[in-house]
């Protein structure tokens, strides 16, 4: 593995980096035009650099490609020392979610273009500076390779998240800030401290083998013994709880899945993410619905399953279970809801129910399924959230009883929401469907899980079409209930169409031609899988 010389990951996770120091040194008040096209033409130019990656991406090795290594810090471990690295390369799963993070982000600020938020509360500037930290630090996430700059650049995602949603978000934007940091916090410090039980137990924080090192995932799948890795004794094998409540590797195990499941979130974890999707600016939500929400479900399939396999079998029908509840529980509160922004951001929930529920079936099948949802829910709620912010742009509204008929006035813009709409809901041809439909054949090939998970789960796609169909109803079918004073209003303007036009290609794209994905997914999803084969 070459770790040396600078990397293609390195590259493309430093270019948004080059456009916040741009953007610090202009006059955010006499180039203020000029915030948004350095900010846009920074984001389109990472997203390039992420393509250039993966044409030169070999979807035929499960090792970490485009590596690059350099020790950041020595820590003294009594008569040795541990390395902490800056350690970043891709294999299928990081590539597809970098090439997500990077797709989104330049519709997220397109979607910022005109807004009303800049007149009301100003600092563009700083907006778009925020914008630039949140993209590097996700790609950070994705590509780093090392436990403790991993925890750096999860922890700096909250910082502009928080900013973007306490200065720009709509009228209880504080509360929502401050609810949104406390829990991902709270789950971080567990998070950090099962890294340092990690890293103090194996000397080493790199999980992969570079510069001569053995990272720590090869210690835990190469070890021999009569127990776990992280345990001298074996698990009790005629109580399973005896080994989910007093072993090591069950802690561990936990300390990594509730910074996750709080992230994803997973049920119960999940009652900061409405407060936090409906305050939020449109970029914030879209950003957050795209690509932060994935963090999570990226974390539990790169950490817990590779770290801590004998506790993620024995708790795998728990998560499942809780991942089925989140499904059916997300898709039964969005329906009852009237504010239509909180109706998506409950969606989310039901949504990332399936992709749980595709990881914890443990099999190739439910794990690619898993890591497609996350980059078709990106992209399907991403383009609800810039529906429901394009609407409000005009209406100054989020209720659902304030809108009403308007494809009538505007038809185009009915069309392009019906068909996200459709994707989110999962209809074969659009990327929804692909994906939803190889998690349940995953969940009902696992040896973990019953037939009632799947039986269960799929309830989600009907009531998915229920409450969808609800809100497309009440927004755009009828009678026009409060006409614009201004008809201009009516019109799409250019950057929302080129907003739109690359969510499109990618919902026809990934549901007609999936292959081209799980090309990318076969290897790195197979060695993973293979942990788990009885």
């Amino acid at each position: 593995m070459d770790v040396t010389g600078l990397s293609l990951t390195t590259i493309t996770l430093f270019l948004p980096m080059l456009g916040l120091a741009i953007l610090m040194f202009m006059n955010g008040e006499t180039q203020r035009e000029n915030l948004k096209w350095v900010a846009f033409a920074t984001s389109l130019v990472t997203f390039v650099a992420s393509v250039v990656m993966w044409i030169n991406f070999d979807p035929a090795t499960a090792d970490l490609q485009m590596v690059q290594r350099n020790t950041w810090a020595e820590v003294s471990l009594g008569d040795s020392a541990i390395n902490i690295s800056y350690f970043v390369g891709v294999d299928g799963i990081s590539m597809l979610l970098v090439l997500l993070t990077t797709f989104i982000m330049p519709i997220a600020i397109l979607g910022s273009f005109g807004s009303h938020i800049f007149a009301e509360r100003g600092r563009e500037k700083l907006y778009y500076i925020f914008l630039m930290l949140l993209e590097w630090a996700m790609i950070g996430v994705f590509v780093v390779h090392d436990l403790i700059i991993f925890y750096v650049f999860w922890e700096v995602t909250l910082v502009p998240m928080y900013f973007l949603i306490g200065i720009w978000g709509s009228e209880e934007r504080i509360y929502a800030a401050v609810k949104f940091f406390l829990y991902t916090m709270a789950g971080s410090i567990l998070m950090l401290i099962a890294i340092l039980y990690v890293g103090n137990t194996t000397g080493t924080f790199s999980t992969y083998s570079a510069g001569g090192d053995i990272g720590v995932i090869e210690m835990v799948q190469t070890h021999e013994g009569a127990g776990t890795y992280w345990d001298a004794a074996p698990p009790d094998a005629e109580s399973e709880d005896g080994f989910l409540f007093s072993s090591v590797e069950s802690f561990l195990f936990l300390g990594f899945l509730v910074a996750f499941a709080i992230k994803v979130p997973i049920f119960p974890f999940h009652s900061w993410l409405p407060d936090a999707h409906v305050q939020a600016p449109t970029a914030g939500s879209v950003i957050l619905a795209g690509v932060l929400l994935k963090m999570g479900t990226y974390g539990i399939v790169r950490f817990n399953l590779n770290l801590f396999p004998e506790a993620t079998v024995a708790w795998a029908p728990t998560i499942a279970f809780l991942g089925v509840v989140g499904i059916i529980y997300g898709a039964w509160v969005s329906y009852a809801q009237s504010n239509v922004k909180k109706l998506v951001a409950y969606s989310s929930v039901s949504h990332l129910g399936f992709v749980v529920l595709g990881i914890f079936a443990l099999n190739a099948q439910g794990l690619q399924g898993a890591t497609l949802q996350m980059v078709n829910h990106g992209i399907s709620t991403g383009g609800l959230f810039l529906i429901v912010g394009m609407l409000y742009e005009r209406w100054h509204t989020k209720e659902m009883a304030d809108y009403g008929g308007i494809w009538k006035v505007m038809p185009v813009f009915g069309g392009i929401s019906l068909v996200i709409s459709l994707s989110s809901m999962g209809l074969p041809g659009l990327n929804g469907f692909i994906g939803e439909f190889t998690i349940l054949l995953g969940s009902l090939g696992s040896d973990y899980l019953g037939f009632a998970f799947t039986l269960f789960g799929t309830l989600g796609v009907i009531l998915a079409a229920v409450y969808l169909l609800k809100m497309f109803q009440h927004v755009f079918m009828g009678e026009l209930t409060k006409p614009l004073k201004d008809e201009d209003g009516y019109k799409l303007r250019w950057h929302e169409i080129a907003a739109y036009i690359p969510i499109l290609i990618m919902i026809f794209w990934m549901g007609i031609q999936p292959i081209v994905f799980f090309n990318m997914l076969d290897i790195s999803v197979d060695r993973i899988a293979a942990l788990f084969v009885r």
